[in-house]
């Protein structure tokens, strides 16, 4: 068996007992979260979330590309959350890390991809989530939500906010 099958006998426990079909699809806490694919973030647990409270969006590195805008835009206007919150982490792979390179073996092993991709690799985590609060405050239509950042400490748990982000 593998991690798919193992995930679909889950889900078929997980249906079994499934009492949740009351839930909104307009997140209760009126909040989304932009965050990092890592697998060693719990974050709804560190966040004090339950399902359903939040819109919760993650990509490597928790950057705010066009996808991710336009997943806050929903969520904003339609869904109505009111506050977005971007937690990147310590130790993320994309942290000091080479995406130059990365594209390059990947493209003598594979040929090159059908659309360039970027990586959008950094080296200050405080200042990528700066960077990522900033595309979402200059955005024209996310401009009346409230916007904050955080560092999420993958060995403590604790989040830092960031100081004006």
């Amino acid at each position: 068996m593998n991690a798919i099958d193992d995930a679909l006998n889950a889900n078929r426990e997980f249906a079994r007992r499934f009492t949740q079909s009351y839930l909104s699809r307009r997140p209760a806490r009126q909040l989304a979260v932009v965050t990092c694919l890592d697998a060693r973030l719990h974050v709804e647990e560190a966040l004090g979330l339950a399902n359903g409270d939040a819109n919760i969006l993650r990509n490597a590195g928790a950057i705010v590309t066009d996808d991710v805008l336009r997943s806050l835009v929903f969520s904003h206007q339609v869904l109505g959350t009111r506050e977005i919150m971007i937690v990147g982490h310590t130790e993320c792979g994309l942290l000091r890390f080479d995406g130059q390179e990365l594209g390059a073996r990947l493209e003598r092993q594979f040929g090159p991809a059908p659309s360039p991709l970027a990586f959008h690799v950094f080296d200050d985590l405080e200042a990528n989530i700066s960077r990522q609060v900033q595309k979402i405050k200059s955005h024209p239509w996310l401009k009346s939500a409230l916007v904050r950042g955080v560092a999420y400490d993958v060995k403590t748990g604790m989040l830092n906010e960031l100081k004006g982000g």
